[in-house]
């Protein structure tokens, strides 16, 4: 027992569970994990949790049992227990309506079973792409020593002498197949070569962005976000990563003093460096607001103004992320960036970002991780555009658009939802020709679809089969990492919140400008005030349960779509 109230509890004894009588709590805590077959020597130990996402509804997590593992021998060998702990898992595909509605789920789950559990660090074990940013989440708002380990990206696999990597790749066979160019069997032969080992999609995705941001942000050990899944150097990293949250436990290093608006801030130098997912704003966002942080959208601007890509990985370039590991990973770019970023941001290391880059500096091969001097494009990869029709913003990748359609005004085709765009997109009536702009709405946050992937509209078949490879594509949806084309996404307020992006109307004239961030809906203000008071409710309801608590309290995408009572006031 400890009776000096001076010294802190650790270990076992942590949070005893309350009946009322703590020497009885601790007795009857001690008997059942004697009753797990742990010697008395280990009962003594500091604990080191580890939050497990294995599921069989994730192909991403097939190899998070040998990470475990890894881990547990980490901490062993450091000389403290470990102890596994199943947390929901998000397998991006395997979800309905969208993974993105889970994620705060999960992140509640994280809290409350790291809070909830006698642990003195925690050690997160994930990757599929809501899976790590509900982890941070989680461990943000608990708040006791916590350390990221990601999955690793897949290797790619070969189909008749082509390098494959999901998903792009698989975008990229799916428009060919919309167009006629190949047909069914080709496309089903390929679906079996497109994701053919253990991990996360091979490219720039939203799963390696947010490993590559893990370790920007300090959260990940330096050197192992872009580690590929099947190599050793992942169970190493994974057995490491044990190793140094024992480290954390005794400095009682927590995630709040990591996380702050420096790293934050680093975090979005290195998004835009790499050309990363637009799915990352909103988890940054989410993150950031766990530690009282604002991501200022505005200030992405200025950022992404200053900051080069210096990545040339899919889906705008031709290299994998097993490419970027051998190029020298994340550290690479962020020597590159060295000059913009807050150097004394810590890490999990317990060393400062500058203390981490002073190091000597590993092979880089400028073919894949490109220099500051001659990067690979002189701007960001993300922009923001506000204006009437997204007047708190909207989020372009313009690493991933056609320039030549930056500066462009359109007629609107409107889809008022997910079922009347699979409805009326290979109509060959549909009234659509290739400068028009294509816009979803009802596919936010609030909507009864819950904010998909689905802001890749389609080209219309009748346009694909004439060589059509882009349109302006507007909506308040998402898109996965791993698309591409000239795409507004995050369009806020959404429609289903009343936002103008309800009022379009198929004919409407919109204004794109990349060069003044604006996107604007050029109708009369009398006509808009007309068509809201006929506006219908097209929010999803949803009477009890999680979708309940959801619809009641998810915010908007300017704010990460996070519930509204989960976020952190900003730190003193």
């Amino acid at each position: 027992m400890n009776d000096d109230p001076s010294e802190p509890v650790t270990g076992l004894t942590r949070g005893l569970t309350n009946y009322g009588d703590t020497d009885f709590a601790r007795y009857l805590r001690l008997s059942m994990a004697r009753s797990m077959g742990l010697s008395s020597d280990l009962l003594k130990k500091p604990v080191i949790g580890i939050a497990t996402t294995y599921s069989e509804f994730n192909n991403c997590h097939r190899g998070v049992p040998d990470l475990v593992e890894a881990v547990k021998r980490g901490v062993l060998a450091a000389g403290g227990l470990p102890r596994e702990f199943p947390t929901i898992s998000l397998g991006e595909p395997f979800l309905n309506p969208t993974a993105l509605f889970f994620r705060n789920l999960m992140a509640m789950d994280t809290e409350e079973m790291v809070r909830g559990q006698p642990m003195d660090a925690v050690v997160l074990v994930g990757g599929c792409d809501k899976t790590v940013p509900a982890q941070l989440m989680g461990a943000l708002s608990a708040n006791i020593p916590a350390i990221q380990v990601v999955t690793g990206p897949m290797s790619t696999g070969r189909w008749r002498g082509e390098r494959l990597g999901a998903c792009t790749d698989c975008r990229r066979f799916w428009a060919k197949f919309r167009a006629g160019e190949i047909d069914t069997e080709t496309v089903e032969e390929i679906e079996g070569n497109l994701a053919t080992t253990q991990g996360t999609c091979a490219v720039m995705g939203t799963a390696s962005t947010m490993a590559s941001l893990t370790e920007a942000l300090g959260m990940m050990l330096p050197g192992t976000a872009a580690i590929p899944a099947v190599h050793a150097d992942r169970l190493r990293a994974a057995e490491a990563s044990g190793a140094a949250a024992m480290m954390l436990a005794a400095k009682r290093l927590t995630p709040r003093m990591i996380v702050t608006e420096k790293s934050v801030e680093n975090a979005l130098r290195v998004l835009l460096a790499i050309g990363g997912s637009t799915n990352a704003i909103i988890h940054l966002t989410a993150i950031a607001g766990r530690a009282g942080v604002k991501v200022d959208l505005q200030r992405l601007n200025t950022l992404s103004d200053e900051t080069p890509v210096l990545v040339d990985l899919k889906p705008t370039g031709p290299f994998y992320m097993e490419d970027l590991h051998a190029a020298g990973g994340i550290g690479a770019v962020l020597r590159e960036l060295k000059p913009m970023l807050h150097l004394d941001a810590l890490t999990v290391t317990g060393e400062t970002l500058g203390e981490r880059l002073a190091s000597e500096p590993g092979y880089v091969d400028r073919a894949v991780v490109k220099s500051r001097e001659q990067p690979l494009q002189p701007v960001g990869g993300l922009v923001s555009l506000f204006g009437s029709l997204a007047p708190r913003g909207a989020i372009l990748k313009r690493a991933a658009a056609d320039p030549q359609l930056f500066e462009k005004e359109g007629r609107a085709v409107v889809f008022t939802s997910l079922e009347d765009l699979a409805a009326r997109i290979d109509n060959p009536d549909l009234d659509v020709q290739a400068d028009d702009f294509l816009v979803l709405q009802n596919a936010g946050p609030l909507s009864p679809s819950g904010m998909p992937e689905a802001g890749y509209l389609p080209i219309p078949s009748k346009l694909a089969r004439a060589g059509v490879k882009d349109m302006v594509r507007i909506s308040d949806a998402r898109m996965s990492g791993t698309a591409y084309g000239t795409i507004v996404l995050h369009v806020t307020p959404e429609a289903a919140a009343g936002g103008p992006l309800a009022l379009v109307r198929d004919g409407d004239r919109i204004r794109l400008s990349v060069s003044e961030r604006r996107i604007d809906l050029l109708v009369e203000e009398a006509e808009l005030m007309r068509r809201r008071q006929d506006r219908p409710d097209t929010s999803a309801q949803a009477t009890r349960g999680y979708a309940k608590l959801y619809r009641d309290h998810v915010l908007q995408a300017d704010e990460g779509c996070d519930l509204d009572f989960l976020r952190a006031d900003p730190p003193e």
